[in-house]
C-alpha cells in the first residue's frame, strides 16, 4: 500500500490509532487494590483524597498497588450532589460492611485487598494468586486474561474493569465543602463486571466493552481491573495503567 495516497492527517490518525493499543500486566505477586470511599459532600474526605493523589508519583503505582476512589451518593442530601457518585459504589461499600459484620458505612474509608485499612498500617506479605493481563484495543474495549497459580475446576472468576479519571478540580458550591476547590485523582468514572471463562491452557479470559461515549472528562485517564472469585467482593489480583 502506498502511503503517499493518503493525506498527512489520515496517516496521523492511522498511526495514532495503532499506537493506542496497550497491554497492562501484573506480576505473579498480588498487586493490592486500594479503594477509597469518598464524597464531595463530606468535609472529612479532602485529606484522604489528597493522600490518594500523592500515589500518582509513587514508584509502586500499577506495580504494587492500584488505587480507586469510589464516590458514594448517600451524603448528597447535605446540599451538594456529587457528580461522580454512583449508587453501585455505595452498594459495593455496603457489601464489604456486610462481609465484615459492620453495622454502618462511613467516609472517608480505605479498603485494601478487601479489608478495612488506614494509610500507614502494616500490610501482610503479598499472596501469589497468578498473573492478570489487560489487553486494551484501539477502540477502548479489550480482553482480560487471568492465569491462576493454583488450577482448580471448582472456582469461577469475575473481573471488574474500571475507567479512572485524574487531575480533576471541582469548585464546590454547597454542602459541607461549600467554597472549596477539591482535587480528585483515580476517580471511578465507569465500571463493568465480566464473567471469565476457562481456556484449554488454564487461563480464564473475557472481553470488556469500550467505555460509554459520555465518559466524564478528566486531565488524565487510566484503566484498571481486578479479579475476584465469583460471589466474593475481595480482590485477588489487580493491574492497570495510564491510557493517555
Amino acid at each position: 500500500m502506498d502511503f503517499h495516497l493518503f493525506s498527512p492527517r489520515l496517516v496521523f490518525l492511522f498511526v495514532s490509532t495503532v499506537l493506542s493499543a496497550q497491554t497492562f500486566q501484573s506480576g505473579p505477586a498480588a498487586t493490592a487494590l486500594i479503594e477509597l470511599y469518598t464524597s464531595e459532600g463530606c468535609s472529612s474526605c479532602p485529606p484522604a483524597e489528597q493522600w490518594l493523589g500523592t500515589l500518582k508519583n509513587d514508584a509502586g503505582l500499577w506495580i504494587h498497588f492500584v488505587p480507586v476512589a469510589f464516590h458514594i451518593n448517600y451524603w448528597d442530601y447535605l446540599g451538594w450532589p456529587d457528580a461522580y457518585a454512583r449508587p453501585a459504589y455505595a452498594a459495593r461499600q455496603r457489601a464489604y460492611a456486610a462481609d465484615w459484620g459492620a453495622g454502618n458505612v462511613y467516609t472517608p474509608e480505605f479498603v485494601r485487598q478487601g479489608r478495612e485499612w488506614r494509610p500507614g498500617e502494616a500490610t501482610p506479605p503479598p499472596a501469589y494468586p497468578g498473573v492478570l493481563t489487560i489487553q486494551r484495543d484501539p477502540n477502548g474495549g479489550g480482553i482480560l486474561g487471568y492465569k491462576p497459580v493454583v488450577q482448580t475446576a471448582e472456582k469461577t472468576y469475575t473481573a471488574s474493569v474500571v475507567w479512572l479519571g485524574g487531575d480533576v478540580l471541582v469548585k464546590i458550591r454547597g454542602g459541607e465543602n461549600a467554597g472549596r476547590t477539591l482535587a480528585h485523582d483515580f476517580i471511578a468514572l465507569h465500571i463493568v463486571n465480566v464473567r471469565l471463562t476457562p481456556d484449554a491452557d488454564g487461563t480464564f479470559s473475557g472481553q470488556f466493552p469500550r467505555p460509554p461515549p459520555d465518559l466524564p472528562s478528566a486531565g488524565k485517564h487510566a484503566l484498571a481491573a481486578w479479579i475476584s472469585t465469583s460471589g466474593d467482593t475481595a480482590p485477588l489480583q489487580a493491574a492497570g495503567g495510564w491510557i493517555d
